[in-house]
This record gives C-alpha cells, sequence and structure tokens, in this order.
C-alpha cells in the first residue's frame, strides 16, 4: 500500500489536503503535519517517527514537503533510507491529486506525476474578449 506523509511550514500541508478533499471524498493513506505553528512543540522527526511506527514491510512511503532546502525537507532527508521510501519537494496540488489517487507507484509513474504537475504551472494570459467573458463566468464551479 501507498502511504504518503506530507509536510510544511505552517499551515499549507493541512491546507492541501482541505483541497484534496474536495475532489477525492477520502484519504485514509495521507497524513499530514503543519510543522512550526503556533502552540505545536512537536517536531517534523517526531511526526516522521510516529508516521513510520504505521508503516509495514510491503508499503511503499512517498514523503513530501513543502520547499527544497528547507527545514522540513532537510528532516525528511534523514528518512530515506528507509525501505521503500521516496521523497518529492515543491509539491502542488495538482501533483497531490494524482498521486492520491495511486495504489501503488512505480519510480517511472513519480516522475510522470511530477512532470504533469509541472504542466499545471504558468502564467495565464488572456487573448481574447471571449476569454475575459469565459474567466468572469460563475457558473463554472472548476
Amino acid at each position: 500500500m501507498l502511504k504518503v506523509f506530507l509536510a510544511s511550514h505552517a499551515h499549507l500541508a493541512s491546507g492541501l489536503k482541505s483541497s484534496l478533499l474536495i475532489f477525492m471524498s477520502e484519504c485514509p493513506n495521507l497524513t499530514t503535519y503543519d510543522a512550526y505553528t503556533y502552540g505545536d512543540t512537536t517536531t517534523v522527526q517526531e511526526h516522521l517517527d510516529a508516521f513510520y511506527e504505521t508503516v509495514e514491510e510491503d508499503d511503499e512511503v512517498l514523503l513530501l514537503s513543502d520547499i527544497y532546502g528547507g527545514s522540513v525537507n532537510t528532516v525528511m532527508c534523514g528518512y530515506l533510507d528507509r525501505p521503500n521510501t521516496r521523497l518529492v519537494t515543491g509539491v502542488n496540488l495538482a501533483f497531490l491529486i494524482e498521486v492520491m489517487a495511486e495504489d501503488t507507484l512505480s519510480d517511472e509513474r513519480l516522475d510522470q506525476v511530477i512532470q504533469n504537475s509541472r504542466d499545471f504551472l504558468r502564467r495565464v494570459e488572456l487573448d481574447a474578449p471571449a476569454a475575459t467573458a469565459a474567466a468572469n463566468s460563475e457558473d463554472d464551479f472548476f
């Protein structure tokens, strides 16, 4: 089974999960941790250690962090020597939706999901008056 641990500085991790739940009814294999929030005296390492207590020998683990080289990501790097563990940083909602739809995730599929999520990062420009009207439509939720 694929088990995912998403951690971020402040509330990005729980915010991404909240947004994800609009698209998916539940995500029992997703654990989130909002690091460095007011009043929280626990550490990323403590939460990762607790998470790994739930991981079984045949589980795949995907660690996700918000920013490459940040303190959360740096702590997660210390867990890359664990069996079946991979780490991706710079995650966005498009990436998370696609990952959470998977039961297992090969390296090739993970690379494809990363590329797909990069395609959602783009500058948007209006080309014509019709595009402006479509952009202002309140009829479309998505």
